[in-house]
């Protein structure tokens, strides 16, 4: 007579990775996440900048290194001698390039030489300059390029305090969330519950720098117009609401 044997293994507990006689089992336990919405939205706020940064210039050339520079240093000594006049502090001045480099020409390639020519060398003297009275920005512009300036560069707004601009966009980006989850819950057919996270990302103010090229030889008969505009700071939140069936 045969007999048969029927061996049954139960598989007990939360969740079982391995069932069986001659392997480890393994109980793992995972919460299942509670049912929730989402949201992200976005907050403006413009402000008016009160702050101008100038990046200007001069560049000088010389038969001689010797020669730019000296050339160069008249120029910009008298460029600080017009900031000074126009009210700009010393900490608000800053020397963003100092360059001396030859000037090359290379017509002799022509003639089958390989190694270029020096005909002279150019000095360059950039400085960075903020002033918070953007009123007098375009005069400022005009009496540097009367005192040698002959390359400005750009010209960009900010503003100095901004805590206040992005108070307001955070405000209006979270009542849009919250909005927005309302709307998405009621077209589900569901309730909102409790908020349960918040985070925020900020953008950062949005501006487009004015960018002016200046001429040596040129006669401004007129101040140079300049609009600051208005800046845009934006605030992004992320709300997560629970869902109450």
């Amino acid at each position: 007579m045969k007999h048969i044997y029927i061996t049954a293994t139960a598989c007990l507990g939360l969740a079982l990775s391995a069932c069986n006689s001659g392997g480890p089992t393994y109980i793992t336990s995972s919460a299942v996440p509670a049912p929730h919405i989402q949201v992200s939205a976005t907050g403006t706020s413009a402000q008016t900048p009160d702050i101008a940064t100038v990046n200007a210039g001069a560049v000088s050339e010389g038969k001689t290194a010797r020669e730019a520079m000296i050339a160069n240093a008249t120029k910009m000594t008298a460029v600080f001698d017009e900031l000074e006049a126009a009210g700009i502090e010393a900490k608000n001045i800053t020397t963003s390039q100092l360059s001396l480099q030859p000037r090359y020409n290379y017509d002799n390639r022509r003639t089958g030489r390989t190694q270029p020519r020096i005909d002279g060398y150019e000095a360059r003297n950039t400085v960075t300059v903020k002033s918070d009275d953007i009123e007098t920005v375009g005069v400022m512009i005009d009496a540097l390029v009367k005192a040698g300036v002959n390359n400005i560069n750009q010209v960009s707004f900010s503003v100095k305090d901004t805590k206040t601009a992005k108070a307001d966009a955070r405000e209006k980006a979270i009542k849009e969330a919250r909005a927005k989850a309302q709307a998405m819950a009621e077209a589900a057919g569901v309730k909102l519950g409790k908020l349960t996270s918040i985070s925020e990302s900020r953008g950062g103010f949005i501006s487009r720098p004015y960018e002016l090229r200046a001429q040596a030889s040129a006669e401004l008969s007129v101040s140079t117009p300049i609009s600051a505009g208005e800046q845009t700071l934006s605030v992004t939140v992320n709300l997560v609401y629970e869902i109450l069936e």
